[in-house]
C-alpha cells in the first residue's frame, strides 16, 4: 500500500494549481476522491486551504510531476525516504505533576531499603531529589521522616525499569571494583 503525502488536503490544493495533472492522478497520490478534487478545482472544496508543495517536503521531485503530466495514465509516485529517528540516552528529565512529586522522598525510601548498593547520588538522580534529602532519609533525620511510606518508583512512573537496572549493575561493577582494591590493598601491606 502507497503512502499518502503529508497534508493530503493542502497538497491537493497545490497540485490543482500548480500542475497540469489529472483530477484522477491528484486524487490517486492525495488518497483523496476524484469528486474532492473536481471541488477543489472548482472552489467549492478546500476554501481557505493554503496549497502546500509536496516538492519542497521532499515527498515529489519536478521530474515526477512532467512525466506524469505528460501521461495522463503514469500515476504519481511518492518519495519514500526512511527517516532515522535517534533515540539518545542522555533523555531530558521530563516534567513531573505536583501530586507526584509528594512520592519522591517515599520512592528514596523504598529505594534505599530494596537497593541498599546504591549511592546517595544516584538515588537523588533516578529519583530526581537532592543528595541532601537522601542522605537525610538513610539517616532517618529527613523532617517528614515518620509520614514517609516506601512506594515503588517504577510503578509510580518516576523512571523506567531499564534507569533502575542501569543503576543497579553500575553500583555492582562499583562495589566489585571496591572489593578488588581492597584485596589488593590487604596483599600490598602483608
Amino acid at each position: 500500500m502507497s503512502k499518502a503525502p503529508l497534508m493530503p488536503m493542502a497538497t491537493a490544493v497545490w497540485l490543482v494549481e500548480n500542475t497540469s495533472l489529472t483530477f484522477k492522478q491528484i486524487a490517486n497520490f492525495c488518497k483523496l476522491h476524484e469528486v474532492e478534487i473536481q471541488g477543489i478545482a472548482d472552489g467549492e472544496v478546500a476554501k481557505g486551504i493554503v496549497g502546500y508543495n509536496p516538492i519542497i517536503s521532499g515527498q515529489l521531485t519536478n521530474e515526477e510531476i512532467k512525466l506524469s503530466s505528460n501521461d495522463e495514465n503514469r500515476p504519481l509516485n511518492i518519495i519514500d525516504k526512511d527517516i532515522e529517528i535517534k533515540s539518545s540516552d542522555n533523555k531530558i528529565k521530563k516534567y513531573v505533576p505536583l501530586s507526584k512529586r509528594q512520592d519522591k522522598p517515599d520512592s528514596a525510601l523504598w529505594l534505599l531499603k530494596n537497593y541498599s548498593i546504591l549511592k546517595d547520588s544516584q538515588i537523588a538522580k533516578l529519583v530526581g531529589i537532592t543528595k541532601n534529602s537522601v542522605t537525610s532519609i538513610r539517616n532517618k533525620s529527613y523532617w517528614n521522616f515518620n509520614n514517609l511510606n516506601a512506594k515503588d518508583p517504577v510503578a509510580m512512573g518516576l523512571f523506567a525499569q531499564k534507569d533502575l537496572l542501569n543503576a543497579v549493575q553500575k553500583a555492582e561493577k562499583r562495589m566489585l571494583r571496591e572489593k578488588k582494591d581492597k584485596e589488593r590493598l590487604n596483599l600490598s601491606e602483608k
